[in-house]
């Protein structure tokens, strides 16, 4: 089992996200992450599916992503020409005497705090998931009170 990128444009209507996750569903397909948004042009959307499968799995899930009417088009990401990003938020227990630690920690990840109270603080970092995690796992160490994450978003390098 492998993990893979999908970038998929679609027409940004209603329903286009049912069809789409509805489409999985029926086929037994699991989607890891999903992002979606607005393009350049606000009439097509990007949908970024992150989904763990072997190679026949995914030419099944671009083939029966292209038979569906509002699909224009479905690119499998080659894993060495594409950009990944997610976005992660933590929110930390910090006190006077923790909160200069934790802001180190920050700077080597290079997050930053979105957020300040008496006895927590928000941080927000992006990156890939290893990044992620690593500092989820030093952020253990304070105590982690919720985390929130938005799922990978990705495109292919150059003119691809």
């Amino acid at each position: 089992m492998k993990t893979y990128f999908l970038s998929v444009l679609v027409n940004n209507h209603f329903g286009v996200l049912t069809r789409i996750s509805g489409l999985f569903a029926r086929r037994g397909y699991n989607i890891k992450s999903l992002t979606v948004g607005e393009t350049q042009d606000s009439s097509i959307s990007r949908m970024t599916i992150e989904c763990i499968g072997d190679e026949h799995t995914v030419e099944q899930i671009q083939s029966q992503l292209l038979k569906l009417v509002d699909v224009k088009a479905v690119t499998l990401l080659d894993e060495k020409s594409f950009i990944a990003r997610e976005l992660f938020l933590v929110k930390v227990k910090a006190n006077d005497t923790n909160r200069a630690a934790i802001m180190q920690v920050c700077d080597i990840f290079r997050a930053k705090a979105v957020d300040v109270a008496p006895e927590s603080m928000v941080l927000e970092i992006t990156g890939d998931e290893s990044k992620l995690e690593a500092f989820r796992s030093l952020m253990d160490a304070y105590g982690i009170i919720e985390t929130s994450r938005t799922g990978v978003t990705a495109m292919s390098r150059g003119l691809q």
